[in-house]
């Protein structure tokens, strides 16, 4: 996919999450995504709506020429189009033109994302587990325990819930995720905790896409857990920094720094009704 590599190379995205992206069910990519061509014939720009969700990535060195008002533009008519109330837009917390922009056409701010990163200067220890907890590596016959546990966490935040198509496309279907260092939690024969992870290239970081607890098994440290395993997995193949990212809706982010993480790096997401 010669387009998704190009977006890929702009937005400073991995090449299987825009393919998953473009691929998403519900998303029409004929109707849905808008492509700006440079005169070199790569991208200069991008958008994309599904629902209330939205994306607008401009190449830096097309920026300033209005690209991003345009696309925006489009954006909303196409939502608007297709039935929606609302959009919603995630800018890097550094891209303070992107913010202004967002910010003159009355976006107010719905969230924050902070990117967290723990670095192991020597072989991670795993802890103790609770009793009657066990781990192992994802195996393919956890996907629809995996599935259920993740969404009813994130139930609490998240606007609407992921059917499993739509969660399997976005996680244990890229490319890059890695079930053997994707670790998951039973009690008994329950999956009761799962991360999600992925090998992304060109990086000495492991990445946790996903991690969630069951309700009832919080409080036990199954999360601290999940992460150790994580961590010494990634650290055993060559990359000692685990990295994730969490949102503001799940008040995780005074557990994560508990646990040793430290936040790298921010993003903002604005919405504004149609």
């Amino acid at each position: 996919m010669a387009d998704a590599r190009a977006i890929a190379g702009m937005s400073g995205i991995q090449v299987d999450e825009v393919e998953a992206t473009l691929e998403r069910p519900g998303l029409d990519a004929a109707v849905d995504t808008m492509l700006v061509l440079a005169p070199d014939d790569g991208i200069a720009a991008w958008a994309y709506v599904r629902g209330r969700r939205s994306q607008v990535d401009v190449g830096v060195e097309y920026r300033g020429l209005g690209l991003g008002s345009a696309l925006l533009d489009w954006v909303e008519a196409r939502a608007i189009e297709s039935g929606g109330e609302w959009v919603a837009q995630t800018v890097d917390d550094d891209d303070l033109a992107g913010t202004a922009l967002l910010q003159s056409r009355e976006y107010g701010v719905l969230a924050t994302n902070w990117k967290l990163e723990m670095r192991a200067a020597e072989e991670p220890v795993l802890p103790e587990l609770p009793a009657g907890i066990t781990i192992r590596p994802y195996s393919g016959e956890d996907a629809a325990a995996a599935h259920l546990v993740i969404q009813d966490a994130f139930d609490e935040w998240q606007p609407r819930r992921w059917d499993f198509v739509e969660w399997a496309r976005m996680t244990v279907e890229r490319t890059t995720f890695v079930p053997d260092l994707s670790p998951v939690a039973f009690a008994g024969d329950e999956l009761v905790g799962v991360a999600i992870c992925l090998a992304l290239p060109d990086t000495d970081s492991g990445y946790v896409e996903q991690i969630a607890v069951r309700r009832d098994q919080r409080g036990k440290g199954i999360a601290r857990a999940l992460l150790a395993h994580a961590s010494l997995g990634f650290y055993r193949q060559g990359r000692p920094d685990l990295v994730l990212w969490t949102h503001s809706g799940t008040g995780a982010l005074a557990m994560y720094e508990r646990l040793g993480m430290t936040v790298q790096h921010s993003t903002t997401v604005f919405s504004r009704k149609l």
